[in-house]
């Protein structure tokens, strides 16, 4: 019998789906893929305390003047190809964008089968501290290789989120941050022992922050007792909810994406970047 050439649809899904997290499979039709053409991108590691660091970047190519930084702060399933293509987008409007793999010392997100065991065996293991220690060397390679370190900033995305916000309060030297659906609020834990509501108020630099209104992980109640609480120490941080959007609805490669939503929240952080002392160009 002759091999049949799979149609057209399932050929791009399965290329698709190289390099996505298999908690996260089969990866929807509508992600968005992101070319490398007049980019510099790569994988390397550089050494942090308990080994050495996973990092991707994304800048353009042949740039003969500092970048400003943008550090990616990855979802809950790691630098997976998602995120890989926010670097890339980034790096097309200007920036050195780089997403480190914080959770190298306690597993690989991307093997994790399902959510909860992801959750469960590797995300609910990893320090603050160390997040916060690892994106501070994230930060200084970047501006040893391409960036200008005195024009950094961070975004995040569900998991990376939050960090977005804790790390906006422990590097105040950082011009900004933009956190996408990022928890608000949460147990106080060891390894936890902060939540970006018990930070929001002594908050320096400005984060913009971007919500879906249907998102049943972060109650409408706890969105607006962080805009009170940014509000108590005269922060100029902003918060945008989304009515019709749920949680990771800027995730394209999920059935939760929200075009809509996707495409002003990325306005926003081009705009916000811009406002705040990170123009690419």
């Amino acid at each position: 019998m002759e091999p049949t050439t799979p149609p057209r649809r399932d050929f791009l899904k399965q290329a698709l789906s190289v390099g996505f997290a298999l908690a996260v499979q089969p990866v929807a039709a509508s992600a968005i893929f992101t070319d490398s053409q007049s980019l510099s991108t790569g994988n390397l590691s550089i050494p942090v305390k308990g080994g050495a660091l996973p990092l991707y970047f994304a800048l353009p190519a042949a740039s003969k003047t500092p970048r400003p930084v943008v550090l990616v702060v990855q979802e809950i399933f790691g630098v997976h190809e998602h995120i890989r293509d926010i670097c890339r987008r980034l790096a097309k409007l200007g920036y050195l964008a780089v997403a480190p793999e914080l959770y190298f010392r306690q597993g690989n997100p991307a093997t994790s089968t399902d959510i909860n065991s992801l959750l469960r065996d590797i995300v609910s293991k990893v320090p603050d501290e160390q997040v916060m220690q690892d994106l501070d060397a994230t930060a200084d390679w970047a501006a040893a290789n391409g960036g200008d370190g005195q024009r950094i900033a961070i975004t995040g995305f569900c998991w990376g989120g939050r960090i977005c916000w804790l790390y906006a309060s422990h590097n105040p030297h950082i011009k900004t941050g933009i956190a996408w659906y990022g928890k608000l609020v949460g147990d106080h834990t060891p390894l936890t022992p902060s939540q970006p509501v018990d930070l929001a108020s002594n908050l320096a630099v400005p984060v913009l922050g971007l919500y879906g209104g249907q998102d049943d992980s972060i109650p409408a109640d706890t969105v607006e007792r962080m805009r009170q609480e940014l509000a108590r120490g005269h922060s100029t941080s902003q918060i945008v909810v989304y009515p019709e959007a749920g949680h990771a609805f800027n995730a394209d490669y999920r059935p939760s994406y929200n075009a809509a939503a996707a495409q002003d929240g990325w306005r926003r952080l081009q705009d916000w970047l811009n406002q705040h002392g990170m123009a690419a160009r």
